[in-house]
C-alpha cells in the first residue's frame, strides 16, 4: 500500500507580534486523511497556527506548502489555495440576514459559480448529513448554538475542501450541545476527511484523532499517537498538561541549601491545592528522609538535584520526583531502618531508574485526612 501523500508541509513557521511570539519555530507534515488534534495551554499559539495555515494571519517567517505549493510565496494564487481549505470558527460566523440554506449556498454560487439549483441540492444533502434539513429555511437566530455550529460545518463542506481547520469548535457551546457537534466531526473523520482540530476536549481529541500535536513554548513541543501523548508522554510539559498537574519546582545545588524553606514551600503548595494535612506531612517526611538522610550524606559539597511536587487535579494524587546526577543511587536503599520505616509509611508507590548519569526517583504520596 502506498504511503499517504503529504497535503500540508510547515517549515520553521514563525509569527511575531509586538510584545509576544506565539509561534517561534513550527515544523510539521500533514498527510491526506490525517485527523490531528492540536492541544496545549491557553496562549500557546494553537489558533494562530490555524490562522497562519490559511493566511488569515500572515506569518513572520518560514513557509507553508499546500499540495507542494508555497502559500507563503507572494507569487502564489492564494485564493485558489485557500479554497482547498475550509475553516470552522468557534463563533459560527453565519450571516444572520440569510436563512441556513442561503448561508450554505452563498460561497458555492459566488466563488465557484455553481447554478443555484445545484448549490441548493448539495446544501440540502449536507444539512441532512448534519441533522438540520428541517432548519433549511430558518434564520440563524432561531437555532441553538450546537445547531449553528453544525450549519457552519455544512457551509464549509459545501466548498468541497480537501482540508478542514477547526478552531475550538465547541468552546462557545453549552455543555449539552457539545456532543452533537463532536458527533458530526467524528463522522467526517470516518469518511477520511483531513482535519486539524484545535480543542480543549481531551477525550474527543483522544477518540477522534490519529495524531496529536501538543503545543508549548512556540513550537510543536511533542507529537505522537493519541495513546503515546495521553498515556505515555515523553516530555515533562506534555505530562504536566495531560494530567492537569500543579507543580512546585526546586533546583538544589548545594548540600547546605535552606532545608526549612523547602519544607515551608511544601506546606504552602499543599494548602494552595487544598491537599489534606496528612498528605502534606507525608510529602515533607519523604523529602526529609530521602534528601537529608539518604542523598546528602552520600554527596560531595555540590549536588545537582531537581525536585518537583506534583498534584494531579485529574485524580487528586500527589507525586514527588527527584532527579539527580552522579553514579547510580537508589535513595530508598540508603535509608537506615528508622528512615525506611518513616518513608514506607508515607508512600503509596516508589520507583527508581538510572540512565545517562541521571537518577530518577518517583514517589507516590499516601493520602489521608
Amino acid at each position: 500500500m502506498d504511503a499517504p501523500e503529504t497535503i500540508i508541509t510547515i517549515r520553521h513557521l514563525c509569527k511575531e507580534y509586538e510584545n509576544v511570539t506565539p509561534l517561534s519555530d513550527v515544523n510539521a507534515e500533514i498527510k491526506k486523511g490525517d485527523v490531528i488534534a492540536i492541544i496545549g495551554p491557553s496562549g500557546c499559539g494553537k489558533s494562530t497556527l490555524l490562522r497562519c495555515i490559511n493566511l488569515l494571519e500572515k506569518p513572520t517567517g518560514g513557509e507553508i506548502l499546500i499540495d507542494g505549493v508555497a502559500i507563503t510565496d507572494h507569487k502564489s494564487d492564494v485564493p485558489a489555495l485557500r479554497r482547498k481549505m475550509g475553516m470552522v470558527f468557534q463563533s459560527f460566523n453565519l450571516f444572520n440576514h440569510m436563512t441556513v440554506i442561503e448561508n450554505i449556498m452563498a460561497a458555492p454560487v459566488d466563488l465557484l459559480h455553481r447554478p443555484k439549483e445545484e448549490a441548493r441540492a448539495r446544501g440540502m444533502e449536507l444539512l441532512r448529513m448534519v441533522g438540520l434539513a428541517d432548519k433549511a429555511d430558518s434564520l440563524p437566530e432561531m437555532l441553538s448554538g450546537g445547531q449553528k455550529q453544525r450549519a457552519a460545518i455544512a457551509r464549509t463542506l459545501a466548498m468541497d475542501p480537501e482540508i478542514i481547520l477547526f478552531d475550538e469548535p465547541t468552546s462557545a457551546l453549552d455543555p449539552t450541545m457539545i456532543g452533537e457537534v463532536l458527533s458530526v466531526i467524528r463522522n467526517l473523520a470516518r469518511q477520511g476527511m483531513t482535519m486539524l482540530i484545535v480543542t480543549h476536549e481531551m477525550k474527543f481529541a483522544r477518540d477522534v484523532s490519529n495524531r496529536v500535536f501538543y503545543m508549548d513554548q512556540g513550537i510543536i513541543y511533542e507529537e505522537g499517537s493519541p495513546e503515546q501523548i495521553f498515556e505515555h508522554p515523553h516530555r515533562e510539559r506534555t505530562r504536566q498538561f495531560i494530567h492537569h498537574l500543579k507543580v512546585m519546582y526546586e533546583h538544589i545545588k548545594s548540600r547546605d541549601f535552606d532545608f526549612m524553606a523547602v519544607y515551608g514551600k511544601l506546606e504552602e503548595f499543599g494548602r494552595k491545592q487544598q491537599i489534606s494535612q496528612k498528605t502534606i506531612i507525608n510529602m515533607q517526611r519523604v523529602f526529609e528522609e530521602l534528601v537529608m538522610q539518604a542523598l546528602i550524606p552520600t554527596s560531595d559539597t555540590e549536588i545537582n538535584l531537581t525536585f518537583t511536587a506534583e498534584y494531579s487535579e485529574a485524580n487528586s494524587s500527589v507525586e514527588l520526583r527527584f532527579r539527580y546526577t552522579g553514579v547510580e543511587l537508589n535513595l530508598i536503599d540508603r535509608c537506615d531502618q528508622i528512615s525506611r520505616k518513616i518513608v514506607d509509611s508515607a508512600l503509596s508507590s516508589y520507583s527508581h531508574s538510572y540512565s545517562d548519569g541521571m537518577n530518577t526517583v518517583i514517589c507516590g504520596i499516601r493520602g489521608g485526612v
